[in-house]
């Protein structure tokens, strides 16, 4: 039942929380692949997980519609994403 729930979501690395601004709910993650404004983003820490959909995106303080490998890219969230969280695209 494992390898049937696997391989129905496809999920891939997109990169780590490098930084959590808990006033203002935003992450700063470090990507591994390319995201873009509406991609659909599972967020899991331990045990702990959850999926939003990426409404804002922000490299340096400036409003973008995507971020590419290498970029760290600044997104609000509605619940925390503590620093080590790893970030994955759901498709």
């Amino acid at each position: 039942m494992f390898a049937i729930t696997k391989a129905m979501s496809k999920e891939k690395e997109l990169g780590k929380v490098s930084h959590w601004y808990d006033k203002i709910n935003v992450a700063v993650v470090k990507l591994a692949g390319v995201l873009k404004k509406g991609d659909r983003v599972k967020f899991k820490h331990g045990e702990e997980e959850f999926e939003e959909t990426i409404e804002s995106l922000q490299i340096n303080h400036e409003a973008v519609d995507a971020g590419k490998k290498g970029d760290e890219v600044a997104m609000k969230l509605s619940q925390k994403a503590k620093e080590g969280t790893l970030a994955y695209k759901v498709e």
